[in-house]
């Protein structure tokens, strides 16, 4: 994104707020400005767009995507809502279709494996979304839009804060009729189109005790259900109904000028449901549980950082698995300082889990500042990923002579990263170039049960840029990624080599604009095959532009797949061509 005259502050990549160009991590903010742009973009199209990511879907809005930091699995991301972990601990990966873009303030992410600060999972990277809220007088926003394939979405919301209290709520709704994600599928039933709709909540509540002590609560919840070509195993419409919700609690204490404190309380579930016709063919229920407390000291030498959780989770499935729950023990330990040019960050976590037992994991980052524009970066990190209850314990199941069905003896996958970063900072610019080197061990392959077989190797380049150029707000990246199996020298799937993104905005009075564009390399779907199947690369052109007419008011429209290209995410699921999004806005200023 463009550097600001102000430093944003990002609390993701040290567990502290800390100004963006003091971190020593690979980061990246996205705004509410920039949401605004995205139109009835899914959250998984606005997070392509960023430097280092790289997604792939089974279709339109609602299908089953992934999401790959730096050339990572999909599972190797934790997703945090206001600081709660979200996610199945079955399947191991995130519902990101049933995150609205529209209850979002802002998102940070945290690229290169993060697990010392936040344990399992995070071998790619952390992306923490902010849901909208806000303070001073009561304050209302609304937006209201419909487009291509019978797109309609409305979403309201109110915030403010007085005497103590901050609150906020936000509600939404949205449909689509979607598109035929399967056009070759010989069953009658597939021909049709599939649509997605989505309702979600959001809320928080807060009141300041004292100054420097604060109780709060916040709220989290999104449910939808989407249609989905059924694989051809039966002549009927397959529907997923997944709810998706958080909810915590927490308390904030100053206890001195130097010491702060947070107790946080949180948990979250993801329900999800599958249906063939009327009949639901299973269920599977998911929650974490999440007790964390977190000191920040600063001192003369540096903020120092000390904390301990506990991490409960729990399945319910119409399947019976062999064990149902497990909970993880955590102590974890920071140090940031500075010293003339010199910065530092050193971190280091210990989890202990009732299933696989200890995990150490370790980071430390070191950077030195040239002068005013230039600084460099490098940083050595560890990270891991529990095995999933799928992965452990998935119900033994036989199909003829072959079966198939979890591995409890799995152990974790364990990861090594090492990278580097030169910063360019001058006049609202903003130039960086990072290499980092992955390699992750012990990675789970599934056949007729899963194995710890595998090894990757991640290395990369990524180039971005951000800032102004006569008069145009400009961001530009490219990245370069060799992402293989280890052992066989194969290019690990969906992950293009080359990929590039850049977009150009501009506000002339009340008229503001954007155009964008996106391509990528080919990538393999399946490369063990003989020959390998391949996809495509491809080229995306998106606009964007508003009318404002007041301060509060304004019109908006978006276009993506601005020239109607094919382009294939997966093999054999179509994805949308041309489609257009209009909308109106009030945001109070």
């Amino acid at each position: 994104m463009a550097q600001s005259a102000v430093s944003p502050v990002v609390v993701t990549a040290t567990r502290q707020a800390v100004g963006v160009t003091e971190l020593l991590s690979d980061v990246t903010v996205i705004e509410r400005a920039e949401l605004d742009q995205a139109g009835a973009s899914t959250i998984e199209e606005v997070l392509s767009r960023q430097p280092g990511i790289q997604f792939a879907s089974n279709g339109g809005p609602g299908a089953l995507s992934s999401v790959f930091i730096r050339g990572t699995n999909s599972s190797h991301v934790v997703l945090l809502i206001d600081g709660m972990r979200a996610g199945s601990v079955t399947a191991g990966g995130v519902s990101w279709w049933r995150v609205p873009v529209s209850q979002i303030e802002r998102i940070e992410i945290v690229r290169g494996p993060v697990s010392s600060l936040y344990g399992s999972d995070a071998i790619g990277g952390v992306i923490q979304i902010f849901t909208r809220g806000g303070q001073g007088p009561l304050s209302v926003t609304a937006d209201a839009g419909v487009g291509s394939q019978g797109t309609a979405a409305l979403n309201a919301g109110l915030s403010g804060s007085q005497a103590g209290w901050r609150y906020a709520l936000n509600v939404g709704r949205s449909r689509t009729s979607g598109i035929n994600v399967k056009p070759t599928s010989p069953s009658p039933m597939d021909a049709d189109s599939d649509g997605f709709s989505s309702k979600s909540l959001t809320g928080r509540l807060s009141y300041e005790m004292a100054k420097g002590h604060e109780l709060g609560f916040t709220y989290f919840r999104s449910e939808g259900e989407n249609q989905y070509d059924g694989y051809g195993y039966a002549d009927v419409d397959h529907r997923n109904k997944t709810r998706v919700s958080s909810v915590s609690a927490f308390l904030n204490n100053r206890l001195s000028a130097n010491w702060s404190s947070q107790l946080r309380l949180s948990r979250s579930t993801d329900d999800a449901g599958e249906y063939a016709g009327a009949t639901q063919s299973s269920r599977v229920h998911s929650s974490q549980t999440q007790l964390s407390w977190q000191n920040d000291v600063h001192t003369q030498v540096g903020t120092f950082l000390l904390g301990v959780e506990r991490l409960e989770d729990d399945v319910d499935a119409s399947s019976t698995y062999v064990e149902t729950s497990r909970a993880m023990n955590s102590l974890l330990a920071g140090w940031r300082g500075t010293y003339q040019a010199h910065s530092l960050q050193a971190n280091v976590r210990h989890d202990d889990s009732t299933q696989f037992g200890d995990q150490n994991t370790g980071s430390l980052a070191y950077g030195y500042r040239f002068n005013p524009q230039w600084r460099l970066s490098a940083t050595y990190g560890t990270g891991f990923k529990a095995p999933t209850f799928n992965d452990l314990y998935f119900p033994l199941e036989c199909y003829g002579p072959d079966c198939y069905g979890g591995n409890p003896a799995l152990r974790p996958e364990t990861s090594r990263n090492r990278e580097a970063t030169l910063h360019f900072e001058q006049q609202g610019h903003h130039v960086s170039l990072t290499w980092y080197l992955n390699q992750v061990d012990n990675l789970i392959v599934w056949g007729n049960t899963p194995e710890n077989v595998a090894k990757a190797r991640l290395e990369g380049l990524t180039l971005n840029y951000g800032g102004q150029v006569a008069g145009w707000d400009v961001q530009a990246s490219y990245d370069y990624l060799d992402a293989k199996d280890q052992d066989t020298g194969e290019r690990l799937a969906k992950r293009a080599r080359h990929h590039a993104a850049v977009s150009l905005g501009r506000r002339i009075g009340p008229w503001e604009g954007r155009l964008e564009w996106q391509g990528s390399d080919r990538r393999v779907e399946y490369p063990y095959m003989s020959p390998a199947v391949k996809l495509s690369g491809y080229s995306l052109a998106h606009v964007y532009g508003a009318y404002h007419l007041n301060a509060e008011w304004s019109v908006f429209a978006r276009v993506n797949n601005l020239f109607n290209r094919e382009h294939e995410l997966t093999k054999g699921y179509a994805t949308l061509g041309i489609n257009t999004f209009i909308g109106v806005r009030y945001t109070p200023r």
